[in-house]
């Protein structure tokens, strides 16, 4: 899938299912942000919902899936997270 085509999935995705997940922003980063993946590349999501929901995000993420046919890493956009890891989100996240 190009890097348009998983915005669009998760453009999609989000306007489907932001108010039964809560979800604020979804977004992507990593090679698919970049525009360096591969056809063997994962895809990195980023995510900020309204309450955090372990179980949410676990759908969330087998759903994604199951749109893409492809591996999902879900990361939760949060107040206090790993100062690299919020770095590299504030750098090259493209959200939909």
């Amino acid at each position: 899938m190009s890097q348009q085509e998983i915005l669009s999935v998760l453009s999609d995705y989000k306007k489907t299912c932001a108010e039964k997940y809560g979800i604020l922003e979804l977004g992507v980063f990593g090679s698919v942000a970049r525009n360096e993946a591969t056809a063997l590349s994962d895809v990195d999501i980023c995510i900020k919902m309204k309450t955090p929901d372990a179980f949410a995000l676990v759908h969330i993420k087998e759903d994604i899936e199951k749109l893409m046919q492809k591996h999902v890493d879900i990361v939760r956009i949060r107040e206090k997270m790993n100062p690299f890891l919020k770095n590299k989100l504030e750098k090259e996240a493209l959200y939909v």
